[in-house]
């Protein structure tokens, strides 16, 4: 490890500071002070009966944020909701696990909590459960009372450009290091081949799969994205450890092992995002202390409070 390396491991350490908030942690400690130990027990139940669905809870707070703000739009029913934009229909998940955990909350301090802090909770368990990070959650959020599908159809996509992703995130506050971090969230989990199953031959109509993509991987993708199967069969998106929140999601781009586009692109050519993934794949505790600063700015994105919003009784509908 040379001298530079060693510096900038050091300089990324002193950076790992909670990100100032206009919620608070404590926010509930009087109406609610049982509140964490509920949610984490609910958490860690649904994760004992299916492992995907840490990395499901996550994506979904992700998918809440970027649209409209955290303010629990998401979970709406409703045709014209979120929940039926491209990114999320038949893929957005464990909307399920989140009216368990509503329904054990409402038992211990009834009108109290909003939606949108339960699922913010249930991401950051998701996380330290799957042997990731932990962190403050800041709480205080009010739930919104309508959805946004068509801003929910601009949700970063698996297909788009670097710099366009880098805008998305850009347009809500986060920078290319929350790109990157947050992009680590892919450690864990599944995805539909036909996210990727482009990538395996004749990519951008050049008769060939993605140069990017690590050849030796390609027969195994291959082989589990039959072309009959609809694109509904799934693959790990880290193959190494599915569902351990680790570095090695990092080591698998540096390989050309990373199974989305979007992924992938994070280490083409000699991009200030590679340099970020080459950092992480060497250093866990950059990584997770990075990524945990990340949750913290993106659970902060236009959160709702005081009077605004409500506190739902129903995470699937408005109140009446």
């Amino acid at each position: 490890m040379d001298k530079f390396y060693k510096l900038r491991v050091v300089a990324f350490l002193m950076l790992c500071v909670v990100v100032r908030s206009q919620l608070s942690s404590d926010f509930y400690s009087k109406s609610c002070p049982n509140l964490l130990n509920i949610v984490r027990r609910e958490v860690r139940n649904a994760i004992k009966n299916e492992m995907r669905m840490a990395a499901s809870l996550l994506r979904l707070h992700f998918h809440d944020c970027f649209v409209n703000g955290c303010d629990g739009s998401v979970l709406l029913d409703g045709s014209d909701g979120e929940k039926f934009a491209l990114p999320n229909l038949n893929s957005a998940r464990g909307y399920e696990v989140i009216d368990t955990i509503k329904s054990a909350v409402e038992t211990a301090c009834r009108g109290v909590v909003s939606c949108a802090d339960i699922l913010t909770i249930a991401a950051r368990d998701s996380v330290v459960l799957s042997g990731g990070p932990t962190w403050n959650v800041l709480l205080g959020r009010r739930d919104g009372v309508f959805a946004n599908q068509t801003a929910a159809n601009g949700l970063p996509s698996p297909f788009e450009s670097l710099d366009s992703i880098i805008s998305k995130f850009d347009a809500l506050g986060l920078n290319i290091t929350d790109v990157v971090a947050l992009s680590g969230g892919h450690t864990i989990g599944l995805t539909k081949c036909a996210l990727f199953s482009n990538r395996l031959s004749n990519f951008s109509g050049s008769g060939a799969p993605d140069p990017t993509l690590d050849s030796s991987l390609i027969p195994e993708l291959q082989s589990a994205c039959p072309v009959n199967s609809g694109g509904n069969n799934t693959v790990a998106l880290d193959n190494r450890s599915r569902d351990l929140f680790d570095r090695n999601y990092f080591g698998n781009l540096l390989k050309g092992r990373g199974i989305l586009q979007s992924d992938q692109v994070l280490v083409a050519n000699d991009s200030a995002t590679k340099a970020i993934a080459q950092l992480y794949s060497n250093n866990s505790a950059v990584f997770f202390c990075d990524f945990a600063n990340a949750m913290i700015k993106m659970g902060n994105i236009a959160p709702l409070t005081g009077g605004d919003g409500e506190i739902r009784s129903n995470c699937r509908v408005v109140n009446s």
